[in-house]
């Protein structure tokens, strides 16, 4: 049955529809109020000559529909599909910037993170938190106070000696047996999540029953560590009441556009002020409809996030508003508006975040070079780091099928390429061709020194490789004692970077991306030396094997002469002259002895 003859069967009623290729690859996603009205467009001949759709139906060979009860379902529905599947066809939300959430995990003994990914893993996830950095702030004080860490180490086996962080009163130390008991450890969770939970009140009356009955048993030292954590949230209660009762909520959205390629800003509107920006990039909308584009991008972010705003305005009207404001509102719980401002201080708002939307479209796709500020705070967003990272230092592995193996260390610092701090490496206790086991040899050398003599860790470590080199790194840098050190590894095939600590969620630039651009610089350089020094060392062996090969050449006489004619061949057709001023009468003697009898090689 043709896809003609399919429509002619469908329900009349609200749904989902996916187009499939002849493979069943899902090309493309798309909602109904009515989905036998709604399917038979895309045969008609207005559709038909849309270039977008054209291309959809010559390559769709299957549809599939799922009904449902009503147009809310269907957006809800639609939204799940599409971040399943990934449609080609579908506008799909793409940005480097996403805010950062607080993650307290379902271990044993819990810990705490920032996070830009959710992820369905049995954790307790809070935010988005604005501006990015209030997240940051958050965790150290919840270190601080609570003493949950947000440590690598791995907890599932013992440790024989806590980290610096127990010894100055920011972890319980539940990595070492002994430190802590769980009851007092499942308690300090337990404040955690109370905490970010904004249970304020419930915290501080429980933290004063805990200081009472510390001060009785004449615990004075614990109930005075209780009365100023108490203190402390009942500051934070206060702040949050004030936010709440004289604060605007509202997200404001902007853009520009020269297909196929669009830029979006989206400015976030707390307590009155503009408190953070997210930007959003498309290179392939070659049938640029801004209305499709919005309900879209709208659906995406709202739908599966946990934080809704109160107001959302937007530049235009769109086709789903009224169902996804109603919606929202009851996933707020609370009325949302969507609203398209025409006068007043709103539209001029409008108006700010277009001509930032315009800049962001500059500043992406006309190739205007970004300052080195703005580069690092992009990449510690792209990667979620706490904060932008000044120094980068990249290694990458080089050898000839696990002979002459040898390891590179480029730097980059505040916004080029530091050559002064360049370093190469030999691999030593490597046998064979093992770039995990060489990794770890060179991260572990080079760190174990830098910790030796007192000197700063990078704010990145960049290795060039996949997973199982981002892993042989961070064992490497745990096995010298170094924790909590941000690390990544880029991939070359898919250029898909691998932050340690998220490795089941690689980060995914678009090609125009000023990040990508910078992690590939580095590791691009980071194999261009590691491969001249190889080829070197490799050209340096095999010419001191073939001169060693000649009777009264020995290895110092040599490496005399390579270093004074350069090559093989330039020693060979040195005249005896001047081999007798590189190394003597003697050697030169020989040297063209053995060219007349072949003893000196022609290869």
């Amino acid at each position: 049955m043709s896809l003609r003859e399919r429509v002619a069967e469908l329900p009349a009623g609200p749904g989902v529809y996916l187009y499939k290729d002849a493979h069943g690859a899902v090309l493309y996603v798309g909602k109904a109020k009515n989905l036998r009205s709604r399917v038979r467009s895309y045969f008609s001949e207005d559709k038909r000559g849309d270039a977008k759709t054209g291309s959809l139906m010559a390559e769709a060979a299957d549809l599939e529909y799922i009904l449902v009860d009503n147009e809310k379902e269907a957006l809800a529905l639609e939204d799940n599909l599409i971040k399943q599947h990934q449609p080609r066809f579908n506008i799909l939300l793409r940005d480097d910037k996403t805010f950062p959430y607080v993650k307290l995990t379902g271990e044993k003994s819990p810990r705490v993170y920032v996070t830009r990914r959710l992820k369905k893993d049995g954790s307790a996830y809070f935010g988005p938190y604005f501006p990015g950095n209030l997240a940051y702030r958050l965790v150290h004080f919840i270190h601080r106070l609570f003493r949950v860490p947000s440590c690598n180490a791995d907890l599932t086996r013992p440790h024989m000696q806590p980290c610096l962080e127990y010894h100055i009163h920011r972890c319980h130390g539940p990595c070492v047996p002994g430190l802590v008991s769980e009851e007092t450890y499942a308690r300090a969770v337990r404040d955690v999540r109370l905490f970010l939970e904004g249970k304020h009140r419930d915290l501080a009356d429980d933290l004063r029953a805990r200081m009472q009955e510390a001060a009785s048993a004449e615990r004075f030292e614990e109930a005075a560590a209780l009365r100023d954590l108490m203190a402390t949230v009942e500051e934070a209660d206060q702040k949050q009441k004030m936010a709440a009762a004289t604060g605007d909520d509202t997200d404001i959205f902007g853009y520009y556009a020269e297909p196929p390629l669009v830029a979006v800003n989206l400015f976030h509107l707390r307590n009155g002020r503009i408190v953070d920006r997210r930007e959003f990039f498309w290179e392939d909308q070659h049938d640029f409809d801004p209305a499709e584009m919005f309900a879209s991008l709208l659906k995406q972010l709202y739908l599966g996030g946990q934080y809704i705003p109160l107001r959302v305005h937007v530049p235009l009207e769109f086709e789903d508003r009224d169902a996804l404001e109603e919606l929202l509102s009851e996933r707020r719980g609370r009325a949302v508006e969507i609203h398209t401002p025409q006068r007043g201080q709103k539209k001029a708002l409008l108006g700010l975040v277009e001509t930032n939307a315009r800049h962001s479209f500059d500043q992406r796709f006309r190739v205007l070079k970004p300052s080195s500020k703005l580069i690092q705070q992009a990449l510690a967003e792209a990667l979620g780091l706490e904060e932008p990272p000044r120094r980068i230092e990249c290694f990458d592995i080089s050898h000839t099928q696990g002979t002459d193996q040898v390891a590179s260390l480029v730097v980059w610092e505040d916004g080029r390429m530091k050559k002064s701090d360049y370093r190469k490496f030999v691999i030593r206790t490597v046998e064979g061709n093992d770039d995990f086991a060489s990794m770890r040899e060179v991260v572990a050398r080079r760190y174990a020194r830098l910790k030796a003599d007192g000197q700063p860790m990078p704010g990145l470590v960049l290795v060039d490789g996949g997973l199982g080199q981002l892993h042989a790194a961070a064992q490497a840098l745990e096995s010298v004692g170094v924790l909590n050190q941000p690390l990544a590894s880029i991939a070359k095939r898919e250029e898909w970077i691998y932050v340690l600590g998220q490795e089941d969620d690689p980060v995914k630039l678009d090609r125009f991306s000023p990040v990508l651009h910078l992690v590939q610089t580095v590791r691009d350089e980071a194999h261009r030396f590691a491969v001249t020094f190889h080829r070197a060392r490799r050209a340096k062996g095999r010419v001191g094997t073939e001169l060693d090969g000649i009777p009264g050449i020995g290895p110092r006489t040599a490496e005399k002469l390579l270093r004074h004619f350069g090559s093989l061949a330039a020693v060979r057709r040195a005249t005896e002259h001047e081999l007798v001023q590189a190394a003597g009468r003697a050697a030169a003697r020989r040297l063209k002895n053995s060219v007349t009898d072949g003893t000196f090689p022609n290869s």
